[in-house]
């Protein structure tokens, strides 16, 4: 009985022509004017750039030469969620036609897996979720309870409580907090009115597509997610 195929190996030529690319062109940042070479400011004054500090010109230049990288890969990540979704549009676009509908659910949520089952591509689908003025009567009623309640009421209760109706800088609340009420098993009737006001706050004010890459080396093997985010990387 014939063993496993064998798996494919990239040559050390192909995994560098993969991982190399060019940087962005990114101006150096020098400026000739009357045959001598100056360098602007942060407030746009020219400065010859015999008077530019060393250890600022290397600083400048090691900015300039992240930056250029930096522009690559943020197009590079561009055209690859372009062609990820075209690719994954046509596939779909075969199964329709063939068998008059496409792979995944309702919303758009799939996982695509290579005939080996070592590679998977997940599409996730995920809602975003904005509150309505109904939040406000829920708050209302929320506080109602805790002024009852005063010193009968859990700490870590007042806590999710105070963290959920708080607004951030950028004026909005925190999503996470606010579902975990929702969870919450508390009897008193104004309190579940108050989340029957959340509940009606709710509204789907759109949606946003994820794709996630996972690899593995064998079937029965864990899958390690192939990393496009920077901070994770």
């Amino acid at each position: 009985m014939p063993g496993p195929a064998p798996k494919p190996r990239c040559s050390k030529q192909e995994k560098r022509a993969v991982s190399e690319f060019n940087p962005h062109p990114v101006p150096d940042g020098r400026i000739e004017a009357n045959g001598r070479t100056y360098m602007a400011d942060a407030k746009s004054a020219l400065v010859p750039l015999e008077l530019v500090k060393p250890e600022d010109q290397l600083e400048d230049e090691t900015v300039r030469k992240v930056i250029g990288f930096a522009q690559a890969i943020s197009d590079q990540v561009a055209r690859f969620k372009a062609h990820t979704f075209e690719d994954i549009g046509a596939f779909d676009a075969i199964l329709a036609q063939e068998y008059g509908t496409s792979k995944g659910g309702a919303k758009g949520n799939k996982t695509l897996m290579s005939y080996d089952g070592l590679f998977k591509v997940q599409v996730q689908v995920a809602d975003n979720i904005d509150f309505g003025p109904q939040l406000q009567v829920a708050k209302e009623l929320v506080d109602e309870c805790l002024n009852e309640w005063a010193a009968d009421a859990r700490p870590e209760i007042r806590g999710i409580i105070t963290r959920a109706f708080n607004t951030d800088k950028a004026g909005q609340i925190n999503r996470s907090e606010i579902f975990m009420l929702l969870h919450l098993d508390i009897e008193d009737p104004r309190w579940r009115r108050g989340m029957d006001a959340i509940r009606s706050a709710m509204r789907v004010v759109g949606s946003k597509t994820y794709v996630r890459c996972y690899q593995r080396e064998t079937t029965d093997g864990g899958w390690q997610a192939i990393t496009v985010d920077l901070a994770k990387a």
